[in-house]
């Protein structure tokens, strides 16, 4: 049996059967990433400025040797036996381990190999640098990998390892040609292996780049810049001869090849008893990243931040090497704080997973550093440009790790997006010089940034920046009064044409805009006060609380909030319609109406998340989200009729986006109330753990983990519009529901809920990360709080209910009298 190392942190174990769609992507924020899979493989290289799911480069794989045996670096294939010439797996005929498992804890994945025939079991201990508040560190283009040989027999036992690699420059899975392209192998910096690049390739092509595959080990180290070019499959074999018969690789002649194969070998002795790490490092750099927004007579070239930080591959890998300890150390301290939380497992393990989203090429960063993404990802380009907000809203991740790149988007939202009458475009267009030129506001998007910009002052304490950002702010609200808006009659309700997150517009009052918008005039009503505006915060004021009341009084049925449909009487505002909803609107198809939806109420899970309050009656929102359990949360789909995309199916549990428990169904309701979506199913139990509905919430969060489970899809990949979807980073507020965690940098204010048991639970502000630890007692709680990252000024520490901890050892301990 092969142990996992036992200094890294296990959240999720996957056995033989659970391996197949495995993809833990390893790249950092803004770098793209190369997946391993389930079996040990290398997939889905998606490094070249755009997604690639499916593409590897021809031959890149792993491989051991042993004077007795050898193997590929994975288990075996399980499916792939059947295609027109055989089996259709990349290089299916090598000879693979017998036994696999796999470990996870998000970015770390382990792979256990192991097989009767072979005399050593391998390890292999994959992961890319994530340390919260640190986005620098957290956005290497690497991929570590170390296999970790082990002997369990006693004798010394010899053994090599290598990795090889087709120089692809040139291409990037969809597009794109290799010519002229070189591997030249380098001893430099600490490090030996092959450093491959072009000299084809023109250099201001989207695929233009580097590559290097390198080793900081010792041992005995050989390679090869290129494979010989044979007919009939004799490359490869011509290849495993080589390899096999000493663990050593003999060069071949690269002439005339334009794509030509690196491989990298280290030989070592395993001593009796004993484990030897093997490490390589796999680095890429390719700068010319293209906006999302081309035009034919440009500029359409944007870049990347990361690419701007070293001068190539070799360079980057350089850096890496030099760190590698402490960025480990650091990622592990992260993570294992995550893991070692007394929190559910699915909690953790969901919360985790879903941070792909922030690294895979859903997200990138530009050459100024700022940061954009698009919804999810495609198989080969990327799907819904723009940051969009009413997407993007979803997400706490971001705020509470990456505080920096947080109130980046902020900043482009507001000082970019929004125009002087106050709409702000909720996609916005590269470059900036182009920002406001997409033109349409949605309305739960706009109000959300507004949420959020309350947010990201209160966990920053920045209030120069919230000054700044205010009077756009200030007019992203006003923008809801204007003649034909959201809000014509300025009574608290929209009731107006509203685009929003479905795609399509609303019609009318309905729960789901009210409660944004009641969540952006409460935020709208602390920053104003903060800032010396007492007349615009009472307006606020007055505006929520007319819009409250009228919600509770006129559109709760009873179970849960209903929308109103109300075709328009008069001309609607120029940028609230995306031509995605109704045409005719004297009669609007495509609307919620009477149906129970899944996140009606996510303004108020975001207001909560940040502080504000209570939007609603709060016995109206308890209800509401009894009734969404109640009605729309499936044990399974069998009887399931969904006319769209399905994420969810047969025997699987799920929340489903609307139901129609009182009748009165549209004809044609709004395109997707029978889907699934893991973002929105997520929002929906978060929100019920926030109100106590610990049970409902937790069931609902695990029916989703265990959707995604290695076997029928990957654990680090939930997909709505396109992979890695940035709506399913709602998973992190779990978190934040479960500790009661709220933190205001203005104030110097650290809240909690009190806990019933010994428990130790992680938080993060965005600029600091640490633990809490709670010990109860007859008479009070003793609290112990650890910042392992970042600055933390704190005035104050309280658990909900019980008022103002006491100062023991301060900062660090406290105490709460009951």
């Amino acid at each position: 049996m092969v142990l996992g190392n036992p200094r890294w942190p296990v959240v999720t174990r996957y056995d033989a059967d659970h391996l197949e769609r495995i993809a833990l992507p390893l790249g950092g924020i803004g770098t793209g990433t190369v997946s391993l899979g389930g079996r040990g493989d290398l997939r889905d290289w998606e490094i070249v400025n755009r997604p690639a799911k499916g593409f590897a480069p021809r031959w890149a794989f792993a491989s051991l040797w042993t004077p007795t045996a050898s193997r590929a670096l994975e288990s075996v294939l399980r499916p792939h036996y059947e295609g027109a010439s055989g089996a259709t797996a990349a290089n299916h005929g090598l000879p693979r381990f017998r036994s696999g498992e796999f470990l996870a804890a998000y970015p770390f994945g382990q792979v256990l190999l192991s097989d009767p025939a072979v005399p050593v079991n391998v390890r292999l201990e994959a992961f890319n640098p994530l340390i919260p508040t640190d986005a620098e560190r957290s956005g290497l283009p690497t991929a570590v990998l170390r296999y970790v040989l082990i002997n369990p027999t006693d004798q010394p036992q010899p053994a090599a390892v290598c990795l090889g690699l087709e120089n692809f420059v040139g291409r990037d899975g969809s597009a794109g040609e290799s010519k002229g392209n070189r591997n030249v192998y380098r001893e430099a910096d600490g490090l030996r292996g092959l450093f491959c690049d072009s000299a084809g390739v023109d250099p201001e092509a989207e695929q233009w780049g580097s590559l290097a595959l390198v080793t900081p080990s010792e041992g005995e180290v050989t390679a090869r810049t290129a494979w010989a070019q044979l007919s009939w499959g004799d490359t490869l074999l011509d290849f495993w001869d080589d390899w096999s018969d000493d663990g050593r690789l003999d060069e071949r002649d690269s002439s005339g090849q334009a794509n030509p194969q690196a491989s990298l070998a280290v030989r070592v002795e395993v001593p009796p008893g004993g484990e030897v790490p093997v490490t390589f490092l796999l680095c890429w750099h390719f700068p010319n990243r293209m906006t999302w927004t081309p035009r034919e007579d440009g500029p359409n070239r944007i870049g990347n931040w990361y690419t701007t930080r070293h001068d190539d591959a070799w360079s980057a890998a350089a850096a890496v090497a030099a760190d590698l300890p402490v960025l480990e150390r650091d990622t592990l301290a992260f993570v294992g704080a995550v893991a070692d939380s007394d929190l559910p497992g699915v909690v953790k393990d969901a919360a985790l997973c879903n941070l792909t989203a922030l690294r895979s090429q859903t997200t990138f960063r530009t050459e100024d550093g700022c940061m954009y993404a698009w919804e999810g990802c495609g198989d080969r380009a990327g799907c819904c440009h723009g940051t969009c907000t009413h997407v993007w809203n979803y997400e706490p991740a971001t705020a509470h790790l990456f505080g920096e790149l947080a109130r980046g988007l902020r900043e482009i939202e507001f000082d970019r997006c929004t125009a002087e009458n106050g709409l702000m475009s909720f996609r916005v267009h590269l470059p900036l010089s182009r920002a406001q030129e997409f033109g349409i506001a949605a309305a739960d998007g706009q109000m959300g940034c507004l949420i959020k910009l309350y947010r990201e002052w209160q966990l920053s304490g920045d209030d120069e920046w919230l000054r700044r950002l205010w009077p756009a702010a200030r007019r992203a609200i006003e923008f809801c009064w204007i003649e034909g808006g959201w809000d014509a009659d300025r009574d608290g309700v929209m009731e107006g044409c509203q685009h929003n997150t479905m795609d399509v517009e609303y019609f009318g009052p309905n729960p789901q805009m009210a409660a944004w918008y009641l969540g952006a005039l409460r935020a709208g009503e602390e920053m104003a006060r903060h800032l010396g505006e007492p007349d615009f915060a009472n307006e606020c004021r007055r505006l929520f609380d007319a819009g409250s009341a009228w919600v509770d009084g006129n559109l709760f049925n009873g179970e849960y909030y209903e929308h109103q449909v109300v075709p328009p009487t008069g001309p609607i505002a120029p940028g609230l319609q995306a031509d995605m909803g109704a045409k005719d609107l004297s009669d609007p198809v495509l609307q919620l109406g009477a149906g129970c939806l899944v996140d009606q109420l996510v303004g108020q899970y975001l207001a909560s998340l940040a502080g504000l309050g209570p939007l609603l009656d709060p016995e109206h929102v308890k209800a509401t989200l009894e009734a969404i359990y109640r009605h729309n949360y499936k044990r399974d789909l069998f009887g399931q009729f969904n006319h769209m995309r399905s994420f969810a199916l047969n025997d699987e549990s799920a929340l489903v986006m609307a139901t129609y428990p009182r009748g009165r169904r549209p004809r044609r309701p709004f395109p997707y109330f029978n889907e699934v979506m893991t973002g929105f199913e997520y929002a929906a139990a978060v929100h019920m753990l926030i109100e106590g509905q610990l049970e409902h919430g937790l069931e609902c969060i695990s029916a989703i983990r265990a959707r995604y489970d290695g076997a029928r899809r990957s654990p680090f990949d939930e997909a709505e519009c396109g992979h890695h979807y940035a709506r399913a980073m709602a998973s992190w507020g779990a978190v934040l529901a479960l500790t009661g965690f709220h933190w205001s940098a203005v104030t110097g204010q650290m809240i909690f809920a009190p806990a019933e048991k010994p428990v130790r639970w992680f938080w993060s502000t965005g600029e600091s990360w640490g633990t809490l630890r709670q010990a109860p007692d007859e008479t009070g709680i003793d609290l112990e709080l650890q910042v392992l990252g970042g600055h933390l000024k704190l005035r104050g520490l309280n658990l909900a209910g019980l008022g103002q901890a006491q100062p023991v050892d301060p900062p660090r301990r406290w105490r709460v009298e009951r």
